[in-house]
């Protein structure tokens, strides 16, 4: 995998190489606080504040970014390059690519502030590039908590994952929030498919203060609504009763 432009946390499993990265964030609406990035540029609307950018356009890249030495063991974890990839337009547009097949990857990088989506928009956008066919594997990125990022990994906490994600016959864009109130992930009921494809694509998370969100791929919104409606953040408005029956004069 290769990625280009980010700011956010990031942890795919077991994953094939040749996949590339470019993120945006800037403020949103769930209430969450976050101090940690990986591979995530925050980007935001009209007079919106940039918490984080990544452009992987020098050599210093290295020293903004830890990669998770001890999440797993030595062996299972993968390298990163620092390269335009196979193919591109422009051979000073670089990005970090995984290097090597069937292997962990996890890095991550801190923002420079904690901020808070409370009455505000948040925007997540970065782009990802598979250079080769995926069986199975996950580039997506997530914003965290601040924690030791040598240990960022699958299991690491985190507020929103969000990214495509491949498997077998499973081709997924990840939407997960995690709600504190609920101690949970809340995973999206709509599968939102992801592409699959050895081309750049652009994915986009808006979560808006009026408690709605939109997805975008390449710029072209595929699905939109409420965070109510896509996600169980409420309990449900009835439940049944196992201890009342219906009356014996109902027909």
């Amino acid at each position: 995998k290769k990625l280009q432009g980010v700011q956010s946390l990031w942890s795919p499993a077991s994953t094939h190489c040749g996949t590339c990265f470019c993120a945006r964030i800037s403020r949103a609406s769930l209430e969450m606080k976050s101090t940690c990035a990986v591979l995530v540029a925050l980007a935001a609307l009209a007079e919106a504040k940039v918490y984080f950018k990544e452009q992987f356009n020098d050599a210093g890249w290295k020293d903004r970014w830890v990669e998770s030495t001890s999440w797993k063991s030595a062996g299972d974890m993968g390298q990163w390059d620092w390269t335009a990839g196979s193919w591109y337009a422009d051979s000073g547009d670089k990005g970090i690519q995984t290097s090597q097949d069937a292997k962990f990857y996890g890095i991550s990088a801190a923002m420079d502030e904690a901020f808070t989506n409370t009455g505000k928009d948040l925007v997540v956008q970065y782009t990802v590039k598979h250079e080769q066919k995926i069986d199975c594997g996950g580039a997506y990125i997530k914003l965290a908590p601040k924690s030791d990022q040598t240990a960022f990994g699958g299991d690491a906490p985190y507020s929103i994952m969000f990214g495509p994600d491949i498997c077998g016959a499973t081709r997924k864009t990840h939407v997960i929030f995690n709600y504190p109130a609920k101690d949970e992930n809340l995973e999206m009921k709509k599968e939102v498919r992801c592409e699959s494809d050895q081309k750049s694509h652009l994915y986009t998370l808006h979560v808006k203060s009026d408690a709605t969100f939109e997805v975008f791929i390449d710029d072209e919104s595929k699905l939109s609504g409420s965070l109510e409606e896509y996600w169980d953040f409420l309990e449900p408005k009835e439940i049944k009763d196992p201890s009342k029956s219906k009356p014996e004069d109902w027909v």
